[in-house]
């Protein structure tokens, strides 16, 4: 069987690592795309290294530009790869506009190629349309011939839209089983003790959505907020250079005095970085998801969260809407309090073994090859 992967950002590469490792393990052939949406060497090539991926097949180099701009370079480019690796599959993951974009490609050449689409991490929903990704993840899901759910709250959106049988899959949630198998490895690096920090006795904090910092007002109440919070513990915030660009444009750089900034971290450097905090402030998805694994306080800044599993079932909370540092601050407390009275239990399937599962999926709706 010939499975093509795309990976396109830093989201994308701690879910293909173990889904190109399983195909493996199995007997199968995998190409591995990266359109090269996320261009830093810094939060990309580093990660391939860390994750143990294997070189890109094919390595698109479209960049960075506007959503609108962004999506055509990449249908333009992927679409002769796709024709030429002709593979029986296609699996995406996430919800980056490289995961539409190589969709869109390959739902309008399937009776050329008899190929068919997986969805990895499909059924989110924020409910949000003002979300790029929000767009991205219906769209896929409403293209894909194989949904693969990551968690069980997952098939209730899908069945909302009309989408349910066999093409529903639950296969838990792949982006554990990068998590699980590197933890190890976080844990024996000196990251800690490099920053001066001692476990449980700093936060730890990522920024980096449009609706939090490409506003003035929005960036400095966020800020603010990881400031009243640095009154009780240290406050780690690695920077995103899109972070970085918007503090310097807004002149807002003296915000960052009580926090201890960094540059951006590698996967593992992170992951000892979360594991070892005595709670997390963030607006990425992913670390929602890493949290409730690690059994981790979150406090989600942003209004809505597409898994709300987190929530429900982890350690996740989410900030008053819309942020302000005295709301950011409360938040924080309840979270820290709330799991120090209870750590909740993984949700199912966040095993480790999600990545296992793809691949049996795939094996089980192979589509039959005309060529």
């Amino acid at each position: 069987m010939k499975v093509l992967v795309v990976a396109g950002a830093r989201p994308n590469f701690m879910k293909v690592a173990p889904i190109l490792r399983a195909l493996d393990a199995a007997g199968h052939e995998s190409v591995l795309v990266h359109t090269g949406q996320h261009y830093d060497s810094a939060m990309s090539d580093t990660f391939f290294r860390e994750l143990g991926i294997k070189t890109p097949d094919y390595h698109l180099g479209v960049g960075t530009a506007s959503h609108a701009v962004q999506t055509a370079r990449i249908m333009e480019a992927f679409e002769p790869v796709l024709i030429k690796v002709h593979p029986q599959w296609l699996v995406v993951v996430g919800d980056v506009n490289s995961t539409m974009a190589t969709t869109l490609v390959a739902s309008k050449l399937r009776t050329e190629t008899h190929m068919h689409i997986a969805h990895v991490e499909a059924g989110l929903r924020s409910y949000d349309w003002r979300m790029p990704e929000e767009v991205n993840r219906v769209i896929t899901d409403r293209l894909a011939d194989l949904l693969l759910t990551p968690s069980e709250d997952a098939a209730a959106n899908l069945a909302a839209e009309g989408i349910t049988g066999d093409k529903v899959s639950f296969v838990g949630n792949v982006m554990i089983d990068t998590l699980m198998l590197q933890l190890p490895i976080a844990r024996a690096t000196d990251t800690l003790q490099r920053l001066g920090l001692r476990r449980r006795n700093y936060v730890a904090a990522t920024l980096h959505r449009p609706s939090n910092v490409d506003d003035p007002t929005a960036l400095a109440a966020v800020l603010d907020g990881l400031a009243l919070v640095a009154d009780s513990l240290p406050v780690v915030l690695p920077l995103h250079p899109r972070t970085v660009k918007n503090i310097e444009r807004f002149h807002l750089g003296a915000k960052l005095t009580p926090l201890t900034v960094l540059e951006p971290l590698g996967y593992t450097e992170m992951l000892a970085l979360t594991d070892s905090a005595q709670c997390v402030l963030t607006d990425s998805g992913g670390i929602q998801e890493e949290t409730t694994a690690l059994g981790v306080p979150c406090v989600t800044l942003r209004e809505q969260t597409e898994r709300p599993i987190t929530i429900s079932q982890g350690t996740n909370h989410m900030a008053p809407w819309p942020l302000t540092p005295r709301g950011i601050l409360g938040a924080y407390a309840d979270s820290v309090a709330a799991v120090a009275k209870a750590t909740p239990p993984r949700p199912a399937g966040w095993d480790g073994h999600a990545s296992e599962r793809i691949v049996k999926a795939l094996e089980k709706h192979r589509p039959v090859k005309h060529y």
